[in-house]
């Protein structure tokens, strides 16, 4: 009767399309479902906890656990004890609860069999998204402290059904050891088990993400939720007949003492069908409603900004009230006061000789203006002569990056945590701070003291969970009304946890206009385009070839000494600052289309459609090389829409049905090298 029960539930949930989890008590199966995705979890008869199956519920796609590789949720190592499918496990609670937003989280209590650990699983699923999130909870029930060594935020394996696959992952950027700016990576899996690796975290090389397709379409993504470096991988093993995938916390050391608790870190895996666009798209839907901190202003974001590293740090109140004027006549609404405001690094209070009136009067000006006043804050770097350094000389860690001389700081020792928290505090209260802009070098450092608050052998975690989270998340929630933006001396931590705490993050540090395209290219897969913020720098000129490189993407961050432009130089950024603001909501919330990646001699396209506005914007590029003119053929469009097409430059429009958009395409011209063209397509 109980089985019949479950089938009728599972007929009804997926009618309902809400999420929602059931349990077989008879057969220990659990079955979360949404109406979109259904994943299924077993507790076995001789007490192994296993993956089942993820199935699409609208392609039909289904993956599967492979045939004498169990798979489960359950992997990781406390001591000499590893958890994972093979461990046997007795049912101790199960239950669900209600999370936000409009979700269900399937909890899972087991107790191990030997009586070594209380395992909790939670699984988490959302109304609309084709994701599984879940995470684990390790109690210590020994009697003595144990080390959890291993933690894998992927554990999945599945059958391979005799496909080849491709992945994509995606890199950060950085200047070491080799140069990189988001390129993509799509590689072909060999069959011998030769794994593909993400490097990602803090001061890594990717971005926390990957994804995965056969040659039928069917495809999975993933995300890892952890800002220390992690190495993540995928394997096919064909001959045994499964993809095998890992994503684990590098060198993970954290003691967890008897009956207490450690916490994974959450993971993600998703569903989609079709190219990896769609991997991308799917996986900012999912970003979008679940993680991200939520933008300022939705109707107005990404802004338009102004930063006064255009005059690196040598700045003061008149140089600052000058290009607040002009910035508030083109119609700024940022104003970003960068690296030089303070005393120095790590004292953070004004400097006197530069604010005769005090910082406060330059933001009460900005203000006055229309602008939120932004400040730039590089809290995990102190200068050796500042007071804080030479009163507390032990807080540095062992690793110095040497952010323009200042030294490095141990967010993970409580002492110092403290002292940021307050300092954070301090800044946003005593200058009315809208905004913080967070740099510095390295935000999860490395540090073995032993005369600091954490264990020196667990840096890694202890740094990310314990250090620059912790931070951030005390001085978000005493000030829940400022946003924050993530600088890493560039995009040096672009993960799924850093997007719950900043509204936006710069991809590339000042690069220029080509290497500005890149990154939003790339950076578009995993993150939403608002997680592509650039500066443009005063060295690119003020031409559309320049302005357009930073059309798509987050904030346009200008770094022009602006009482040095002329008349007509201005007049050309307020028009192309009023054209940034028409478009940016129709490439919010739109799926993101990669269509040719930048190089320096050809023509690039990235292309946005909006399904709920029926619209579509795309930046068309030629750099040195290239033909005079472009066929832009939008993808996405709906093909019964009637579309008018306009254009940024050129005067021509056309009213066309999206049929033959698609196919026909239309010409973009392109006449000299460096040039650009924005196209419009908007349904009548």
């Amino acid at each position: 009767m109980k089985k019949a029960v479950l089938l009728l539930w599972m007929s009804l949930s997926f009618a309902s399309f809400g999420a929602q989890s059931g349990f077989d008590a008879n057969q220990n199966v659990w079955s979360l479902t949404n109406g979109v995705v259904e994943a299924t979890f077993q507790l076995t008869a001789d007490g192994h906890f296993v993956t089942q199956s993820i199935a699409s519920l609208q392609s039909g796609d289904l993956w599967t656990a492979a045939p004498g590789q169990p798979s489960s949720l359950i992997h990781f190592q406390a001591g000499n004890d590893v958890f994972d499918a093979h461990r046997q496990y007795t049912l101790s609670d199960q239950y669900t609860q209600p999370i936000n937003p409009s979700g269900v989280r399937q909890v899972i209590v087991l107790n191990d069999i030997n009586g070594a650990a209380t395992i909790t699983v939670n699984i988490d699923i959302y109304d609309t998204q084709p994701v599984i999130r879940y995470s684990l909870r390790y109690r210590n029930l020994t009697t003595s402290p144990q080390y959890v060594t291993l933690t894998d935020m992927l554990p999945f394996a599945f059958a391979d059904f005799g496909q080849h696959y491709t992945t994509l992952h995606v890199n950060q950027w950085s200047l070491t050891p080799v140069p990189e700016n988001f390129e993509q990576s799509e590689t072909v899996l060999e069959l011998d088990g030769t794994p593909v690796e993400v490097l990602s975290g803090a001061h890594s090389r990717h971005c926390g993400w990957l994804a995965i397709r056969d040659s039928n379409s069917r495809g999975l993504f993933a995300g890892w939720e952890f800002d220390g470096q992690t190495k993540a991988t995928v394997q096919q093993l064909g001959a045994q007949g499964y993809v095998q995938f890992s994503s684990q916390i590098l060198e993970l050391n954290h003691s967890v003492q008897p009956y207490n608790d450690f916490q994974t870190p959450d993971g993600f895996i998703g569903l989609f069908h079709g190219d990896f666009d769609e991997a991308g798209y799917r996986t900012q839907s999912f970003m979008e409603a679940v993680l991200a901190a939520p933008a300022p202003d939705p109707s107005m974001f990404p802004y338009v900004a102004w930063d006064s590293w255009a005059y690196t740090d040598q700045i003061n109140e008149t140089i600052l009230k000058q290009n607040a004027d002009i910035a508030a006549a083109m119609g700024v609404e940022l104003f970003l006061v960068d690296l030089g405001w303070a005393q120095s690094i790590g004292n953070w209070y004004e400097d006197p000789a530069k604010f005769p009136h005090g910082l406060a009067a330059v933001s009460s000006y900005v203000h006055s203006l229309g602008m939120k006043f932004g400040l730039h804050f590089a809290l995990s770097e102190a200068d050796p002569a500042s007071p804080v350094l030479q009163a507390n000389p032990d807080w540095t860690s062992t690793e110095n990056d040497n952010y323009h001389g200042a030294s490095s700081l141990c967010l993970s020792n409580q002492p110092t945590q403290q002292w940021l928290i307050q300092q954070g505090l301090h800044l946003i209260d005593d200058y009315n701070v809208d905004w913080i802009l967070q740099d510095g070098e390295n935000m999860v450092k490395q540090c073995t003291k032993t005369t600091h608050t954490h264990d020196p052998n667990d840096s890694n975690y202890a740094n990310a969970v314990q250090g620059i989270n912790a931070v951030v998340s005390a001085i978000q929630k005493a000030r829940p009304n400022v946003y924050w933006e993530n600088c890493e001396d560039g995009g040096n931590m672009m993960t799924f946890n850093m997007v719950k705490h900043y509204v936006t993050s710069i991809t590339n540090d000042a690069s220029g206009d080509l290497p500005a395209r890149q990154a939003a290219y790339g950076a578009t897969f995993p993150f939403s385009p608002r997680y592509a913020e650039r500066y443009m720098p005063a060295a690119d000129g003020l031409t559309s070839y320049a302005t357009h490189s930073y059309m798509f993407g987050g904030n346009w961050v200008i770094m022009n000494q602006l009482p040095s432009l002329t008349a007509d130089q201005i007049g050309y950024l307020g028009l192309e600052i009023a054209n940034y603001k028409q478009q940016r909501g129709k490439i919010t919330g739109s799926k993101v289309f990669h269509i040719l990646s930048p190089s320096a001699a050809g023509i690039d396209v990235i292309q946005s459609y909006n399904a709920t506005l029926d619209t579509g914007v795309a930046v068309v590029t030629r750099a040195a090389g290239g033909a005079p003119e472009y066929v832009f053929r939008p993808l996405g469009l709906n093909p019964a829409s009637r579309y008018t097409v306009t254009f940024d430059v050129s005067p021509a429009a056309y009213s066309l049905p999206g049929s033959q958009l698609m196919s026909a395409g239309v010409r973009v011209e392109l006449p000299t090298p460096f040039s650009s063209e924005i196209v419009h397509i908007d349904s009548q």
